[in-house]
């Protein structure tokens, strides 16, 4: 006798409990099926709304410490928080929407900045960190089991800062004409500033997980 296979499959719910992974309910990254591009629309605002987010970010303003040429911004979090959230190459979208809108002449940088000759400044190598960063970010987050607190900021320190550093400094020392040495000395204090943005990051972000996880499912299948 042929019949149809009734059999639960991947992380389908079955009457013993939740959706698979670990019995808990929690988001598991590896099981959550794709949406294909259906969700075009959705992704445009999304892309639009953490746009808007890292510049209004900017808005407290920098703060320059020290001397040093590049100023403090919570406009990483931002960043951080795009790539988490969104995933990598959307992440990165709106990092560049945010960038095109400056280069446009918008004043959307921490401190009211704008134009292109931001992106001839000490800050250039940074504002590029921030697209590979988002976008290394969002892989790293795409590719957990499950978003826990702890892979979300490992994640953002590796993306949201250790990226973005390895991109801005070089590139700030060029422009500057301050030897790379004396540079990365100088960038040093950003990293506790930069630690308590990832630390937060990952806890919103795993908040978002868990109020509402498919603010983060769409992006699961991309790798």
């Amino acid at each position: 006798m042929t019949g149809t296979d009734t059999r639960p499959t991947g992380g389908s719910p079955t009457a013993d409990g939740p959706a698979a992974g670990d019995g808990t309910g929690a988001p598991d990254v590896a099981e959550t099926p794709a949406r294909g591009g259906r969700g075009t629309a959705a992704d445009a605002a999304r892309i639009a709304t953490f746009a808007a987010l890292i510049a209004v970010l900017g808005m407290p303003g920098p703060l320059a410490l020290f001397g040093n040429a590049v100023p403090i911004t919570f406009q990483t979090l931002g960043v951080m928080l795009a790539g988490a959230v969104l995933g990598a190459r959307r992440g990165a979208l709106a990092v560049l929407t945010l960038l095109a809108l400056v280069a446009a002449g918008l004043p959307l940088l921490a401190g009211g900045r704008g134009g292109l000759g931001v992106f001839a400044g000490p800050s250039a190598g940074y504002l590029a960190g921030f697209v590979v960063g988002a976008f290394v970010v969002g892989l790293l987050v795409q590719r957990l089991r499950r978003v826990t607190f702890g892979g979300v900021l490992a994640a953002s320190l590796v993306g949201g800062v250790a990226v973005v550093y390895a991109i801005g400094i070089p590139v700030q020392a060029l422009v500057t004409g301050v030897p790379l040495g004396e540079t990365a000395l100088l960038s040093v204090m950003f990293l506790p500033g930069d630690v308590l943005k990832a630390l937060a990051c990952a806890g919103i972000t795993v908040g978002v997980a868990r109020a509402y996880p498919a603010a983060l499912a769409h992006h699961r299948r991309e790798v």
